[in-house]
């Protein structure tokens, strides 16, 4: 099993709306390809799912994806490329056929043993995670591992594909969306989610997704919907 990793699938039914920044990447089994998520620094419209193709895929916490597949995150950043591109064909297909006959628990194990290969998941990588998801200042964090602002910033890039100050944002937008999600004032959403003030939680859900918080609130309250519905 990956640490901190997710499996997950998307119905034709369901497919759909907007992927939003959460610091992960995926591995993504769609229509006979193997793709890539790359970290992402806004909203992203996923692409509509022909009927009878459903999408399913591995979720990689913070910073462990790159560990696992050997590509800086900063190279595939806001992108979806196949995993051949990266790997060439040749090495990708066996992950390509696993996927085809195992679905996203087969390319977890493929994963799990790159990963123990590799050293499993990086000390320093799960401390800046944890010290993000906190809320702690880009110095915080150098000062905390015993390295220069410069240096963070390019192991940042590596990990996440991002520096360490948009990564503590990405982490806060998802202490957001469950308050969102359960109806939470937006100055309680504010104040629990550790923004200055509400003006400040709205200038940052914009500037990640593209929307005011109610109005994510309410695409995302519908979405929910169709899901319990599907």
């Amino acid at each position: 099993m990956l640490p901190g990793g997710a499996l997950w699938s998307v119905s034709a039914a369901t497919a759909g709306g907007s992927v939003l920044p959460d610091g992960c990447m995926d591995l993504v089994w769609s229509g006979g390809r193997l793709l890539v998520a790359g970290p992402d620094t806004r909203a992203h419209d996923s692409a509509p799912v022909p009927v009878g193709s459903p999408v399913s895929g591995v979720r990689f916490a913070p910073g462990l994806a790159p560990r696992v597949l050997g590509v800086p995150a900063d190279e595939v950043r806001d992108g979806r490329p196949e995993l051949a591109d990266l790997w060439g064909s040749r090495r990708a297909a066996p992950w390509v056929e696993a996927a085809a006959e195992g679905g996203p628990r087969a390319l977890e194990r493929l994963a799990a043993v790159l990963l123990r290969g590799a050293g499993g998941a990086p000390p320093d990588v799960l401390a800046l995670t944890r010290m993000a998801a906190a809320g702690a200042s880009a110095s915080a964090m150098a000062e905390r591992l015993g390295v220069t602002s410069r240096t963070l910033h390019r192991r940042s890039l590596t990990a996440y594909g991002y520096g360490p100050r948009t990564l503590t944002r990405v982490l806060r937008l998802q202490r957001v969306l469950p308050l969102l999600d359960a109806g939470a004032p937006l100055a309680d959403v504010a104040h629990r989610a550790g923004y200055a003030d509400q003006p400040h939680l709205s200038r940052e859900v914009r500037s990640l997704t593209g929307r005011s918080p109610a109005v994510l609130a309410a695409e995302r309250a519908v979405s929910w919907a169709q899901v319990a519905g599907a």
